[in-house]
């Protein structure tokens, strides 16, 4: 099934792949149509692949015929396609949190399901990512094929803020071919909607020096939908507070939330002086100034900030972390026999 272009790009001539096991990892909202073609363009281009590989399709709680077709698929082309169905839509982070998790290998891709992603860029990733000793190896859409002002403006301008932000500087953070070390990427956890900042959250447990980028193909979607509109632009903002906050302060919250905790008590407490010095030296009547309600409220909002966001995002932590709590809940896999799962070359 070739909907697009075979790829000339690849490995360099006479490159040896060093020794890994690969898995490819897929979460998938809505995408029945493309799980054909996907699988598909994934053997093709690991047709000639020179180590063992799997793939792990996610099905995110889809409301069309996805998780059908992943099973029908799986079973179509073998042990070495594995099937995680999540039972409601978690949104794409705990999917690929799921992915994750149920990935074996050593190095790790990831990728979109819309076709988007050519998975034909993967071994020259990997070889990259391997070679060069690197922890990651991020996409990079020079060439994307999407509408300039609803997707390509405002990417530009998160990529830009995020690489100020986090101190990671990449081109394209919203890309979803990716391809990790798997003892890295699996040191970290992912909650929320944070798939947009891996590259900053591996910078938590590696040096930004083992981070680069590649320049990758991105097709014009073929089937079916975008999930993702404007709205995330809010959601990404969001989130970028909390990655600034986890960065910097995760080690000591208190210095976050207790400096603006400060500077609101100070405030207050200035404009409850200089009333207490009017209604003193002065004689004047201070008790329906809206000065007097405003140093209360600021003085009471630098208190909470002090405790209560301490308390609640540190609560949080040991409850994703200490306890060993999941993003996501998913259907049981059947025991897999007959082969150990893996796509071996041929000899």
């Amino acid at each position: 099934m070739n909907l697009l272009p075979i790829p000339a790009s690849g490995l360099p001539d006479g490159a040896v792949m060093p020794e890994h096991m690969l898995s490819i990892v897929v979460p998938m909202y809505n995408e029945a149509e493309n799980v054909e073609p996907l699988l598909a363009r994934i053997h093709q281009a690991m047709e000639h692949y020179s180590q063992p590989w799997e793939v792990v399709l996610v099905d995110d709680g889809s409301t069309d015929a996805t998780a059908n077709e992943i099973r029908r698929l799986a079973a179509h082309y073998g042990a070495h396609v594995h099937a995680v169905e999540l039972v409601r839509n978690y949104k794409q982070t705990a999917a690929m949190q799921a992915g994750l998790d149920a990935a074996r290998g050593d190095v790790i891709a990831t990728l979109d399901g819309d076709l988007q992603n050519d998975p034909f860029d993967i071994p020259r990733m990997v070889y990259r990512l391997l070679t060069e000793d690197l922890d990651l190896v991020a996409g990079w859409r020079k060439d994307r094929q999407e509408g300039f002002w609803m997707r390509r403006l405002p990417s530009r301008i998160a990529n830009r803020l995020i690489g100020r932000v986090t101190g990671v500087r990449l081109k394209d953070y919203g890309c979803s071919l990716k391809v990790f070390r798997g003892s890295v990427i699996r040191s970290v956890r992912l909650y929320g909607e944070m798939h947009r900042f891996i590259p900053a959250w591996l910078a938590t447990v590696t040096t930004p020096r083992r981070i680069a980028q590649e320049v990758v193909t991105h097709h014009a979607r073929i089937y079916g939908q975008s999930k993702y509109g404007i709205s995330r632009t809010f959601r990404v903002v969001l989130d970028l507070v909390f990655m600034y906050f986890f960065m910097r302060y995760r080690t000591r919250p208190g210095h976050f939330f207790g400096g603006i905790g400060i500077v609101l008590g100070a405030l207050g407490s200035l404009v409850l002086a200089y009333l207490f010095c009017v209604k003193l030296f002065l004689g004047q009547d201070i008790g329906t100034r809206p000065m007097l309600f405003a140093g209360f409220f600021l003085l009471i909002a630098g208190v909470q900030m002090v405790t209560s966001g301490v308390l609640a995002e540190m609560l949080a932590r040991v409850y994703h972390e200490a306890n060993g709590a999941s993003a996501y809940v998913a259907r049981p896999r059947p025991d897999e026999q007959e082969s150990d799962g893996w796509r071996r070359p041929a000899s």
